[in-house]
């Protein structure tokens, strides 16, 4: 899908009022284009309006060297409804703003490189995915979705032709993604300040929507299947033990937020918080690819003397950290509308729509259910990794196909399972599948043996059905995968290294992978 990322950011040495615009990444050569630009007064009176009308209790000025005239009437009134009857101020302002916005950001080559981009996708028959990277912390808490070129059109982060997300470029690298057909989601439930959060009601919502269309872990009609685990107000090291211990690809976190200079803080438990900056080393570390905060102003910064403090706030730092996506809240929510986004976005998440895509549908849901001249449709903040494609969960068709259980019904309980055992003090016991097991260091295997020495894909054992007559009989084989092929087996001259190959296993054969001096394992076949 082509995509088209923009930046903003204040010259500090021209003067507050300056701004550069320019593309990051473009879907053409020549796309690479720069724009300078002065900060209008108008726009500054605008948002004004806009946080005295819908800001909540969190408003943050926008720096400038001009001082706002005097307050005067904006030209918004002749903006009018469809129906031709004017609309109620709400909307107009609401309107007035996008409109606003759009001009500015979208002038001269930026608004070529734009449309040149557009017509890109059309011409592959595809959307454009669109970035924008806000820079300057004065600027981020606006609402940049509601952009629309003009009245009568579709504001960009609702258009058909085009998915929108924010980013940033200044990022660690990301880890590696399990490649995933399922969601696996743990879900957090934070603090309750003054019990005004349902939050019990938002985990069954959250479950109910999940198992809409059947069991859960069901493929019925094309839904992804689903796992949900729930930790109920968990002290920081339950929450970071239990990310440690399963292969999640999902963190949701509902309740009580706010913003902090370290990342925003998550209020877990009375007296007990965390931090963005330590949630992201934990989520970073296991691999999870989308982490959504339905809590109030964590897509915001925090603020010092009414000014935003860079880098701030919690979606931001996840995303720096290399959290693939975050989605987070720019300011108060209602109960009622967060429900109503959870289950529009879980559900297009179970269909197998990115990311972005599933944001959109869930956003024009909330428009539909609250109106255009209500905030809630404007609340909802996305952002991607610059290397992200947005793809939680692959479709049937783009996945890994799953070796199929080769073992027939009636012979089962007639043949004996096999195991590899570690010989070390307190070691773990495995079955082995009867077709492939994979062994490796990452949590996508099998079998995980969480060692620096040990390759990512390092081994596999293969078991094979035959039959002797009318006797089923099964064998096994070892298959060496490892980088450097340190896969060890013992023999009677002692260790044998095998590099590519595959050999033969007998019951209470030894195998090492990785290091020479690494965990003993013990290939078993049970009864022999």
């Amino acid at each position: 899908m082509p995509c088209l990322n923009l930046a903003i950011a204040r010259l500090t040495n021209t003067g507050t009022d300056n701004f550069a615009i320019w593309v990051v990444k473009a879907p053409y050569p020549s796309g690479y284009v720069l724009h300078d630009c002065i900060w209008p007064v108008e726009l500054s009176q605008v948002w004004q309006e806009w946080q005295e009308m819908f800001g909540g209790d969190s408003p943050l000025g926008i720096s400038s060297q001009s001082t706002l005239p005097q307050r005067t009437p904006l030209p918004i009134n002749l903006v009018s409804s469809p129906s031709g009857q004017t609309a109620g101020y709400s909307s107009r302002l609401m309107q007035y703003l996008g409109i606003s916005l759009w001009r500015w950001l979208f002038d001269g080559s930026i608004l070529g490189s734009l449309e040149r981009s557009r017509g890109i996708a059309m011409g592959q028959h595809t959307r454009l995915r669109f970035r924008l990277e806000v820079r300057d912390p004065d600027l981020i808490a606006l609402p940049w979705e509601i952009m629309q070129r003009e009245a009568g059109q579709s504001v960009m982060s609702l258009s058909q032709d085009l998915l929108f997300s924010r980013t940033t470029s200044e990022v660690e690298s990301l880890p590696y993604l399990r490649t995933e057909q399922a969601l696996n989601i743990l879900l957090v439930l934070g603090e309750n300040e003054n019990k005004n959060l349902q939050l019990e009601k938002e985990a069954e919502i959250l479950k109910q929507t999940l198992t809409k269309a059947g069991p859960l872990g069901s493929n019925s009609q094309g839904y992804a299947p689903c796992m949900v685990h729930t930790l109920l107000q968990p002290q920081p090291q339950e929450l970071i033990q239990e990310l440690e211990t399963k292969a999640y690809n999902v963190f949701f976190y509902a309740g009580h937020g706010l913003p902090d200079p370290d990342g925003g803080l998550l209020f877990l438990r009375p007296g007990m918080t965390l931090n963005g900056i330590e949630l992201a080393q934990v989520l970073t570390r296991n691999a999870v690819k989308l982490a959504v905060f339905n809590a109030c102003w964590l897509a915001q910064p925090a603020a010092a003397n009414g000014q935003a403090i860079p880098s701030s706030s919690l979606a931001e730092v996840l995303i720096r950290h290399g959290v693939p996506g975050v989605l987070g809240m720019r300011d108060e929510i209602a109960d009622a509308e967060s429900h109503s986004f959870i289950q529009a976005f879980t559900e297009a998440l179970r269909s197998r729509k990115p990311i972005d895509e599933a944001v959109a549908e869930a956003r024009q849901q909330l428009l539909t259910t609250y109106r255009f001249n209500q905030p809630a449709w404007t609340l909802p903040v996305l952002y991607l990794h610059p290397d992200f494609d947005g793809e939680l969960i692959k479709s049937f068709d783009e996945g890994i196909t799953e070796l199929p259980d080769t073992t027939i019904p009636s012979i089962i309980a007639s043949v004996p399972s096999a195991f590899l055992r570690s010989l070390a003090p307190g070691g773990k016991t495995w079955l082995l599948r009867a077709g492939v097991t994979r062994i490796g260091r990452t949590k996508d295997n099998d079998i995980v043996i969480p060692e620096p020495s040990v390759s990512k894909r390092h081994a596999e054992i293969l078991c094979r059905n035959t039959f002797s007559g009318t006797t089923p009989v099964r064998t096994y084989y070892l298959e060496d995968k490892s980088t450097y092929g340190t896969t060890w087996v013992s023999s009677s001259n002692g260790w044998q290294q095998i590099l590519r190959e595959e050999v033969p296993l007998t019951s209470g054969m030894q195998l090492k992978f990785g290091s020479s001096r690494g965990e003993t394992w013990e290939f078993i076949i049970e009864d022999s």
